[in-house]
């Protein structure tokens, strides 16, 4: 595995397994062959309904807990200071923890406009030692710019919808400049079209390695934390074996090229579901 350090000196598994669309009832099977292939940060939220099944198998799992990287998130109904504390609370209840290592906000929900205080609500829990670190999800550049002016401490994970044809190049480089990380999810666009792309197949054929792995290779190359998900113990086992190789720079260019600003996930700026 590797690892990356957060604005906060917290070392971060570089790779990590989403549950994202992952029933509960599966999480905690998932979860274990996860961890038992090699995997150690497991990245979940209170709206997949699935905390307390990768409780259990976080429970089950002979890991130590100093070794694991675990994350949630709170949703939007939940926003709001006090809200934020209650959520937090009962996440942590359901994944039977004493703490999480990060804790996001999963969406800015602008309509509402919460998510200031959610987020001073995140700095108390972070303050009280019961989240080692926290940040966001799908905010926008303005949206970070104003948490940072309204908020004593600057996120330390921005995870946003990142793949070939979004490469959130600007918004990764304003997170860079500020010392956040930037997390992709759907990194393999949902195994829709960028895996069928021409030019990354080539370069996998080059390689000897999928697609995905490709895929992966090049978000940890541009510094990017990446969570993919499956529930296909060969898919999981596939999805690590990206450590053994490199991306030359001329393939690196010509994954560059390939941006096309499509979004498979909803607009953060309209997302306003609760």
């Amino acid at each position: 595995m590797q690892y990356v350090t957060l604005n906060n000196e917290l070392r971060m598994p570089q790779l990590g397994y989403g549950v994202w669309k992952v029933p509960n009832e599966q999480a905690k099977p998932s979860v274990e062959k996860a961890l038992e292939t090699g995997y150690r940060l497991i990245d979940t939220a209170k709206i997949y309904g699935n905390e307390r099944g990768v409780g259990e198998a976080l429970a089950n799992s002979p890991v130590a807990r100093e070794d694991l990287f675990i994350t949630t998130k709170v949703w939007n109904a939940d926003q709001g200071y006090e809200n934020t504390l209650n959520a937090f609370d009962e996440s942590l209840g359901k994944l039977g923890l004493d703490y999480v290592d990060l804790y996001l906000i999963h969406w800015p929900t602008p309509k509402y406009d919460q998510y200031v205080e959610t987020y001073k609500a995140l700095e108390k829990l972070y303050q009280d030692g019961r989240t080692k670190a926290i940040g966001v999800c799908n905010f926008d550049i303005g949206h970070l710019q104003r948490i940072m002016d309204e908020c004593d401490i600057v996120p330390a994970i921005n995870q946003v919808e990142c793949h070939p044809y979004l490469q959130q190049k600007e918004l990764k480089a304003f997170c860079q400049k500020h010392g956040i990380r930037v997390e992709a999810y759907s990194p393999l666009m949902n195994g829709t079209d960028v895996l069928h792309n021409e030019v990354i197949n080539e370069i996998a054929n080059q390689y000897d390695k999928t697609p995905a792995q490709i895929i992966l290779r090049w978000n940890l190359q541009s510094d990017v934390v990446v969570i993919p998900k499956t529930v296909t113990p060969a898919r999981m086992k596939e999805n690590l074996q990206v450590f053994d190789f490199e991306l030359s720079a001329a393939d690196m260019e010509k994954i560059a090229g390939l941006d096309r600003n499509l979004r498979h996930n909803n607009v953060p700026n309209e997302m306003n579901k609760r």
